[in-house]
């Protein structure tokens, strides 16, 4: 009987899934595999009905070399996105073809619905072996729930955040960075011309990795993370020191969406998602209204949001996302599952997918960061993984 690998992107997207998807599938049918491809996520699992054919037409598509020649080239995912978590179903998103039907397990605290046990009937139904979900902690929970309810996963962790628990790189990262160095970049100009205070903000919920390591390698003059609340005084204070001394007379700065305040809080907005999180972003529109205020200066704020995911993936994340396929299907080959693909040390190797539940990846801010400064700050280079993670 042939092996069935079904493949699924879920949470936001990055570049690098694309190339990734690739290198499954063409990995996979070298070895006479099947591959099918599941459309939106974990919402496509959720939404199949096997008693209407219509579904199955949108959301499962069997994969071939001819599907995925030339997907690798752009950016996002061809198989499309959600962040449906099938262990959480709010009434709204519930199929109404499996509302009062057999397959939830009611949450009564959270008003919600498990239907996890209907997730697996369907793995069931379309004949799928093994799994491959790439995606973020958030996704890869429910791979681990499908793990400890006994379905073969094979994980793969993404984020442009940087921060899936288990592994120093994830997929869609060097290109978010790589994006943001060029904006703030290019930005100079402007704020320079103007001679004002620049206020970059940056994708990052809890993690400030990709404001740390972007900040840092535009040089710029302050760069506010996640992992330390800041003093907005002491901010505008250092800002105008930047100013006076710059031949330029400019100042700029980069700041996480999950900053706070001293004594504050995240700066959230709409209804919290599947998982639990509300939106974040703003902080640094505050922030840029309060330095105004407190300076007298004119600033310019940038909001880069969606900008630092979009595009083709450069090379190392290509270079990544290849790799981290084709281990998964070896892992596959050798029946090695239950783990996630990792990089440790700038070396390939697997952990235990469960290691995406046990802790939380953040900035080592005593190695990495001068809470006294704002700004990033290595101690000692010697023995520093590549991406200061």
């Amino acid at each position: 009987m042939t092996l069935t690998i079904g493949i699924l992107t879920g949470g936001g997207d990055v570049p690098g899934l694309n190339p990734c998807i690739k290198s499954v599938v063409m990995g996979a049918l070298e070895l006479g595999y099947r591959v099918i491809g599941i459309r939106r996520g974990w919402a496509g699992l959720l939404h199949y009905n096997p008693d209407e054919p219509s579904t199955r037409d949108y959301y499962i598509r069997e994969l071939h070399a001819e599907d995925v020649r030339t997907i690798d080239r752009t950016g996002g995912t061809v198989l499309h996105t959600s962040r449906t978590n099938p262990q959480r179903v709010s009434p709204k998103d519930t199929p109404d073809f499996l509302k009062n039907s057999k397959w939830g397990k009611p949450i009564p605290e959270e008003g919600k619905t498990d239907y996890t046990d209907y997730v697996l009937n369907v793995l069931a139904n379309l004949g799928i072996d093994v799994l491959v979900p790439i995606g973020g902690d958030d996704t890869l929970s429910f791979a681990v729930r499908l793990h400890r309810e006994g379905f073969p996963v094979v994980a793969i962790p993404k984020t442009m955040d940087n921060d899936v628990f288990g592994t120093d790189y994830c997929i869609g990262f060097s290109t978010a960075v790589t994006r943001s160095v060029e904006f703030i970049t290019n930005m100079r100009t402007s704020v320079g011309s103007h001679e004002r205070i620049g206020v970059v903000e940056l994708f990052g919920r809890y993690c400030g990795e990709t404001c740390l390591i972007s900040g840092y390698l535009a040089y710029v003059d302050r760069a506010v993370i996640p992992e330390v609340p800041f003093d907005i005084q002491k901010l505008c204070d250092f800002l105008m020191y930047d100013k006076r001394n710059n031949p330029s007379n400019y100042a700029i700065m980069t700041i996480s969406e999950g900053a706070i305040m001293e004594g504050g809080e995240m700066f959230v907005t709409g209804e919290a998602d599947a998982y639990g999180h509300r939106k974040l972003g703003g902080i640094g529109l505050i922030v840029s209204e309060e330095i105004k205020r407190r300076t007298g200066q004119n600033t310019m704020y940038q909001q880069l949001g969606y900008l630092m995911r979009s595009g083709a993936p450069d090379s190392l994340d290509r270079m990544v996302a290849m790799s981290f396929g084709n281990l998964a299907i070896q892992l596959i080959r050798r029946k090695e599952t239950g783990k996630m693909v990792a990089l440790h040390g700038g070396k390939y190797t697997t952990v235990p997918v469960e290691i995406v539940m046990a802790g939380r990846k953040r900035v080592d801010v005593p190695s990495y960061y001068d809470i006294e400064t704002y700004r990033p700050r290595v101690k000692d280079f010697m023995g520093v993984p590549m991406f200061l993670s």
